[in-house]
């Protein structure tokens, strides 16, 4: 199993400032996500992961400020960290930000403890202010 990650060229979340932990399976996805969080100042990444174990234990050690989580992984689901969450890490917030946004997935996902569901395709735009918008920071 490897060891959650870390998003390049960020630094690792501080306590003055707000951090976000990526759960996300596709590198291209995770630079972009990396790219949009460095525009937002004071925030910073906590991590990342790939997996769901690796997701789960990262949470649960980083405990970022939010977490924004694809629905499939390399291995397990969103659907799994949302589940150990909910118990290991109950103040985290997390966003599902997924190609699997139709209305069931999005149910399933605000059933299990996810604040909202945005879909990679039509909402990626939406993250950046609702980071900003937790963050404190005007948009």
């Amino acid at each position: 199993m490897r060891a959650p990650g870390r998003l390049g060229g960020m630094e690792r979340g501080n306590a003055a400032g707000f951090t976000v932990y990526l759960v996300e399976d596709s590198p291209a996805v995770r630079e972009r996500v990396r790219s949009l969080l460095e525009e937002i100042p004071g925030v910073s990444a906590a991590g990342y992961a790939d997996t769901a174990p690796d997701a789960i234990r990262g949470v649960v050690e980083a405990q970022p400020d939010v977490v924004l989580l694809d629905m499939q992984l390399r291995q397990g689901s969103g659907l799994d960290v949302l589940r150990a969450l909910r118990e290991q890490a109950p103040g985290v917030e997390v966003y599902m930000l997924t190609n699997f946004a139709a209305e069931p997935f999005r149910s399933a996902a605000k059933r299990l403890g996810a604040r909202d569901v945005f879909d990679k395709s039509t909402e990626f735009g939406q993250v950046r202010e609702l980071i900003a918008r937790r963050a404190g920071i005007p948009h």
